[in-house]
């Protein structure tokens, strides 16, 4: 009897993954071209459904048509294009990097190219559309080869994030100096940079269409290089892939699908960062989302629906004329902000926080001689201080107006300047003091308050009350600043307690906590009338423009009472930076003196913030610098960053009103330029 050969069906499980993974596709097709559809039936004008429908066939009215073919079809397709390119460029990010928390925003892609349109626009340059994408394609890669460069590929999580941040803060903010210094030249740029899918016409739209079809096109031609890159650099060269042409390949392709969004609709944040977060469980199930080449797709269309879905929750949520001042970036920068918070708490990164360098412990009499350097110098900055600005002064001017004997324009001079040396003196010492208590309690050496939130939340209780109460009193903007600063810490630490204060999640926490503040206070600058938001613009360069006597009384009470207690309870702290079993052997509370420390620190920062604006990195650089000076106990330690935190933010201050006089420039924008390297120093420092 013959046996006949018959070919083995195939496997149910190999069917049902290519099914499965072309069903998953089909349906966000189909979810995005549903969005669409919403979308392009929202706006101002009286034109629903019904009118859409006629003028796509060409019976409407003029005018309805004109609203839909100029307005609403441009800003639905720009907001298709750019979720496609950022959800795909997030994606190969990624997987390029071996790293969930790699995108346009954690790179600085965004800040980056922020920066380039920014300096062309201050020369007063008028760029067409698609020399303006290759200035933001420049500054965007520049960035992201800077951040992956300190931040070492696939080494570690909150590394690269924090190379992100602290580049993405530094550029910021010398755009925002622009900004201030440059008015006319840069007017709208502040709004664009919010991010906004409203488009008049398709111009743009074409414009940019090539660009994201090659970068697109180019990904998709590398997507078997990329999944080599998955199994490690080794196996990749194994099986002939050049892995660092294949890196710098792929990073420069994102880059310019990066700068093709930014300059088509301005940075819309964490899309990169969240669809591919959303489609990566996919893998689990069907295995063809394992492949880039389906990857890549997925995600570009995740990033559409994130896009559009903002878009229309926007319209849907707020009033349409009041929604069509809101930039879409602000919505999807909050539900990213949130999204990473999320990750942050689910993340498992047992690595840690680097560990601090072993330094030496220098003699008292060198603590004397480094506290006698340090005070000369606060001495002869707070002098040059009082006597240089936009009207110079002699010491004998001074030694009159202190005796009330100066004539009008001296003691009109020194009655608005000498307030803005005690902000400057005040707010950096209390900044120092809070980054030392925060640093020593949770033994993270790149914890600090801006970082971790603590002054983004405190700033955005204090611009709610500038912009809707603009003749708020000093203690009511206290108030509302401590208030902010104590949601946000209460966020930032108890979600990141769990498990322990030296995890990462507190830092990547703290680092969501601050986008969702930053987007929260864009909206409301967006949204106010032009003075307030003039005023909120400055007051969050960190400037002490403006400041009087009783607006420095809170941060100064509040600081004698930090530095008594932090005195007081030296060896408290000494133990507490120590480790968490040592504290109680000793029979110390460690849970009600950390939460005392804290709750100090928060005072501290959101009085700081409530004196003279947001001003960034004092609390992070002034307890480094002072440990490496006079080694860790605290008794030395508050005194030396007392004093470095006073005469950095003063002497920040002095350069911004004095340089570039008469225009002036905040304190906090000059200490983010000082601190932004130095921060990234301490990363490539304490690199494994």
């Amino acid at each position: 009897m013959a046996v006949t050969a018959t070919r083995p069906a195939p496997r149910p499980s190999a069917v049902t993954t290519r099914s499965g993974t072309a069903a998953v596709t089909a349906g966000l097709v189909l979810l995005v071209a549903v969005l669409a559809v919403v979308d392009i039936t929202q706006g101002t004008a009286a034109v629903g459904p019904a009118e859409v429908w006629k003028a796509l066939t060409g019976q409407a009215d003029p005018a309805d048509s004109s609203v839909v073919i100029a307005s609403r079809l441009p800003r639905m397709t720009a907001g298709i294009l750019v979720g496609v390119v950022l959800g795909a460029a997030g994606a190969v990010l990624q997987a390029v990097s071996r790293n969930v928390l790699a995108s346009p925003d954690t790179l600085a892609v965004n800040a980056g190219s922020y920066l380039a349109l920014g300096i062309v626009a201050a020369t007063g340059v008028s760029l067409p559309v698609l020399a303006s994408s290759g200035v933001a394609f420049a500054g965007g890669a520049a960035a992201a080869a800077v951040v992956l460069g300190l931040s070492g590929l696939g080494t570690g999580t909150v590394r690269l994030v924090l190379a992100g941040t602290a580049l993405m803060l530094g550029l910021n903010s010398v755009t925002e100096g622009l900004l201030l210094l440059f008015p006319e030249e840069t007017q709208g740029l502040y709004q664009w940079h919010q991010g906004s899918i409203g488009q008049n016409g398709f111009e743009g739209v074409l414009w940019m269409l090539p660009l994201a079809l090659t970068g697109l096109t180019g990904l998709l031609l590398t997507g078997r290089r990329v999944d080599a890159l998955a199994l490690g650099d080794d196996a990749a060269r194994g099986l002939g892939v050049p892995v660092r042409t294949t890196r710098v390949t792929v990073v420069l392709l994102a880059a310019l699908l990066s700068a093709a969004a930014v300059t088509l609709a301005g940075p819309i944040g964490f899309v990169g960062l969240c669809a591919p977060a959303l489609v990566r469980p996919l893998a689990r199930r069907f295995r063809g989302f394992a492949r880039s080449r389906v990857v890549l797709p997925a995600a570009g269309l995740t990033g559409a629906a994130l896009v559009l879905g903002s878009d229309v929750l926007l319209r849907a949520l707020v009033p349409s004329d009041t929604a069509v001042a809101v930039p879409t970036g602000v919505v999807t920068s909050l539900v990213g902000a949130a999204f990473l918070v999320v990750m942050a708490v689910r993340l498992r990164d047992t690595a840690g926080v680097p560990a601090p360098d072993r330094l030496r412990i220098p003699g008292r009499a060198a603590f004397v001689a480094t506290v006698a350097v340090l005070v000369a110098a606060l001495v002869g900055i707070v002098i040059a201080a009082v006597l240089v600005g936009d009207t110079k002064l002699l010491l004998g001017d001074v030694v009159n107006w202190a005796r009330g004997q100066a004539g009008q324009t001296v003691s009109f001079v020194l009655d608005t300047r000498v307030p803005r040396v005690l902000a400057a003196l005040c707010a950096g010492a209390a900044l120092a003091l809070a980054g030392t208590l925060v640093q020593a309690v949770t033994r993270n050496p790149l914890a600090e308050p801006s970082v971790l939130g603590v002054s983004g939340g405190a700033a955005l209780g204090a611009v709610i009350l500038v912009t809707t109460v603009p003749v708020a009193a000093t203690w009511s903007v206290a108030g509302a600043a401590f208030g902010g600063a104590g949601v946000a810490a209460v966020l930032v630490f108890g979600l990141a307690a769990r498990g322990g204060f030296r995890q990462n999640r507190l830092v990547l926490v703290g680092i969501g906590v601050a986008a969702a503040s930053t987007a929260l206070i864009s909206l409301l600058i967006v949204l106010t009338d032009p003075f307030n938001a003039t005023k909120a613009l400055t007051w969050l360069s960190g400037s002490t423009y403006g400041r009087r006597t009783p607006d420095v009384l809170p941060v100064a009470l509040v600081l004698a009472v930090g530095v008594a207690v932090a005195v007081a309870r030296r060896t408290e702290l000494d133990l507490v930076s120590l480790d968490e079993d040592t504290p109680r052997l000793l029979g110390l509370r460690l849970g009600a003196g950390r939460l005392g420390f804290l709750v100090l620190s928060v005072l501290l920062s959101a009085t700081a913030v409530a004196c003279a604006g947001t001003i960034g990195f004092v609390g992070l650089v002034a307890p480094h610098a002072a440990r490496a000076l006079v080694g860790r106990r605290h008794v030395r330690v508050v005194p030396v960053a007392l004093l470095l935190g006073a005469t950095l933010v003063c002497t920040a201050d002095l350069l911004g009103r004095t340089v570039i006089a008469p225009a002036q420039l905040g304190a906090g924008l000059m200490t983010a330029v000082i601190g932004t390297p130095y921060f990234l120093y301490l990363l490539v420092r304490t690199r494994r």
